[in-house]
């Protein structure tokens, strides 16, 4: 997915922008970059890989001849950034956070009308971010050019822009399906999809952006220069499983969701009297452990964490680039406690199912290790479409999903047209693909939240929530 940090202030802001991009980390695994402005010097940016090492490790040598009083910083899942830019407009640097699905049509589009050309990246796309500019920039000013830009893009886009007066531009995607989140301090404002990134640096909370909305900011305040839509659909997985416990969005935190979702689980199955009789329920480690804590609450179940993950080395199992080397490193990471796995029987709780690959192993892991039993909960509804937002379960094809492709295997074609019923595992439909779900991956029982299950424990407007991984509604 991605995430992004800028500030701008009265003060020298290169240490606020290092550790606040380095707060979003969890959100990406590709490249990262930091750009900075000051009267004296103009831009500095600098842009690292952080496919093999974390953010900091790779930019904390790059401080010392970084100064500012304004910045910009991403952690990307996709393209290379922030880029600088020469157009009419001046120079500016721009970072942007989302997915464009005609780009093809864009740039080919742009190119016919200026006889133009775009730099390639090594798979032959355009670089999103430099698409973006390119449309921004056929306006007379970078309000005009963000609005034109949003109204052309299919997908999702939230973009970033320093300016070369040092003032920053913020903008939510225009549905809202990311955060955008404005901080203040003494000095000046900071612009985050993290709230947790800029309390840690003494900023508090002074504002939400609402969808669409385009924010110029300076160390004296922070100004709406296009109003938010009425319209949101912000993504459900950034409380399920893409958010860091501390965050908050539209008000509700992380972890305190989390808890309530694991809760309204296990309430669900007590009342359909499908609650096993388990020695333990534990969470998959990471984002698994809170639901599984609400969980075990709410069945009255001892929690405990029969294995850990040992993230010293490899703190994210999909950083390596070879899939055949991140099956062995999430295989490595596990760690287990064997006085809590042996002759146990065991509930675990993950934040979602998709692939089903590494839970498969996980699984055959439990079992060495001595397991009696192996039950499994997804904190989600069962995932039957690819996401066209943002980067979550988006791949080459839905038959990558492990619900679809167990539904192609029971029913073959035709099982496309009842995807409703499969998504509701209370139907004939529905528990038979548990029953091939349970028989693929060696679970001893599994059971999913339901969609009204979830909407519930996130507590907001439902119709304000994305849920297109699940039902395919926009």
């Amino acid at each position: 997915m991605g995430g992004f940090f800028g500030a701008i202030s009265k003060r020298d802001v290169v240490l606020d922008v290092f550790f606040g991009v380095d707060y979003h980390s969890h959100l990406g695994t590709k490249a990262a970059g930091l750009t900075y402005w000051s009267r004296e010097e103009g831009f500095k940016r600098e842009i690292h890989s952080i496919e093999n090492s974390p953010f900091r490790t790779k930019f904390e040598n790059d401080l010392h001849e970084f100064k500012g009083t304004s910045g910009i910083g991403c952690i990307s899942d996709t393209d290379p950034q922030p880029l600088l830019v020469r157009s009419h407009l001046g120079v500016y640097a721009i970072t942007t956070v989302g997915i464009i699905n005609n780009a093809e049509e864009l740039t080919r589009q742009y190119c016919d009308d200026h006889s133009s050309q775009f730099m390639a990246m090594s798979s032959g796309k355009v670089n999103s971010s430099e698409l973006v500019a390119a449309l921004i920039s056929e306006e007379q000013d970078f309000k005009s050019g963000i609005l034109r830009a949003q109204e052309l893009i299919d997908g999702s886009m939230s973009i970033l822009i320093l300016t070369q007066d040092g003032a920053i531009y913020a903008a939510r995607d225009r549905m809202g399906r990311l955060p955008v989140l404005i901080g203040k301090d003494k000095n000046g404002y900071c612009v985050s999809f993290e709230s947790f990134a800029y309390q840690k640096l003494g900023y508090h909370n002074t504002y939400e952006l609402g969808p669409a909305e385009i924010v110029k900011i300076t160390p004296e305040g922070c100004e709406t220069v296009s109003p938010a839509g009425n319209e949101m659909k912000i993504c459900a997985f950034l409380w399920t499983y893409y958010g860091y416990p501390n965050s908050n969005y539209e008000g509700v935190n992380v972890e305190v969701m989390r808890y309530q979702n694991g809760k309204i689980m296990a309430r669900n199955e007590r009342e359909r009297g499908t609650l096993p009789d388990v020695d333990f329920v534990a969470g998959v480690p990471d984002s698994g452990i809170p639901h599984a804590i609400g969980y075990a609450h709410e069945s009255r179940k001892n929690f405990a964490r029969p294995f850990v993950k040992y993230t010293p080395t490899w703190p994210r199992s999909f950083m390596p680039s070879s899939q055949d080397v991140r099956n062995k490193v999430a295989k490595m990471k596990q760690i287990p406690v064997p006085e809590l796995i042996e002759d146990k029987k065991l509930l675990f709780v993950d934040d979602s199912i998709v692939r089903g690959t590494q839970l498969r192993e996980t699984v055959e892991f439990l079992y060495e290790s001595g397991a009696k039993e192996v039950h499994m909960r997804s904190a989600c509804p069962p995932i039957m479409y690819a996401c066209k937002y943002l980067n979550f379960s988006r791949g080459t094809s839905e038959l990558e999903l492990l619900s679809r492709r167990i539904i192609r295997d029971l029913e073959g074609e035709e099982g496309e047209k009842h995807l409703d019923e499969y998504t509701d595992t209370s139907k004939e439909r529905g528990k038979c693909m548990l029953k091939r779900i349970c028989e693929s991956l060696g679970f001893d029982s599994l059971e999913y939240q339901t969609l009204d299950g979830l909407l519930e424990a996130i507590g907001i407007d439902r119709k304000k929530i994305c849920t297109y991984c699940w039902n395919g509604k926009e």
